[in-house]
């Protein structure tokens, strides 16, 4: 989500579309089994980045030098706003899917991993949804059916790229745990 997120000082803004945000929250997201990945942004200067880095994988050169990669970018849908992802959910015949926000920040009331992990097996649709830059914006976050408790380390440092913090809580959710003594 590109928007509404916020800048350093707290103000709400767009943020800028990554390269390395799109590869490997796309490859993390295959890897995973998610169905789609939404990139979500209002500009239009940004959206057209988007499609030719898209393009390139799915469609151009790249897809012929790396069908993995070409397999998860295509992953990849592009969305002005979380209403049109929402739309796109509901005419799939799926229902309205519950949104899940994340956000690096300690807040009351945040569901815990295992309760939304043990959510996901009812066979309704869920949205998780990463903020950019400095997180989502309050509003935003206020809206979401859960809000997803952070992904915390063993140090006070906690701020993640949006990649690191999609593969942690993807893992999290759906990772395959099947841990032995070898």
């Amino acid at each position: 989500m590109h928007y509404p997120v916020l800048n350093k000082n707290g103000e709400i803004i767009a943020s800028a579309v990554t390269n390395l945000d799109l590869h490997d929250i796309a490859r993390a997201a295959k890897t995973y089994g998610i169905r789609e990945f939404f990139v979500v942004t209002p500009l239009k200067e940004q959206q057209e980045l988007v499609k030719k880095l898209v393009s390139h994988w799915t469609d151009g050169t790249g897809s012929r030098y790396n069908p993995k990669r070409r397999e998860a970018l295509e992953l990849i849908q592009l969305k002005n706003s979380l209403t049109e992802i929402i739309d796109h959910i509901n005419n799939t015949g799926e229902g309205c899917p519950k949104t899940v926000v994340t956000s690096a920040r300690q807040n009351n009331g945040s569901i815990s991993f295992s309760n939304l992990r043990n959510k996901l097996k009812d066979g309704k649709s869920y949205i998780l949804v990463f903020g950019t830059a400095w997180g989502l914006s309050e509003d935003f976050i206020a809206e979401a059916d859960y809000l997803l408790e952070p992904v915390m380390g063993s140090s006070n440092y906690n701020h993640l790229s949006v990649r690191c913090a999609a593969a942690v809580i993807m893992d999290r959710l759906v990772g395959n745990y099947s841990f032995s003594d070898n």
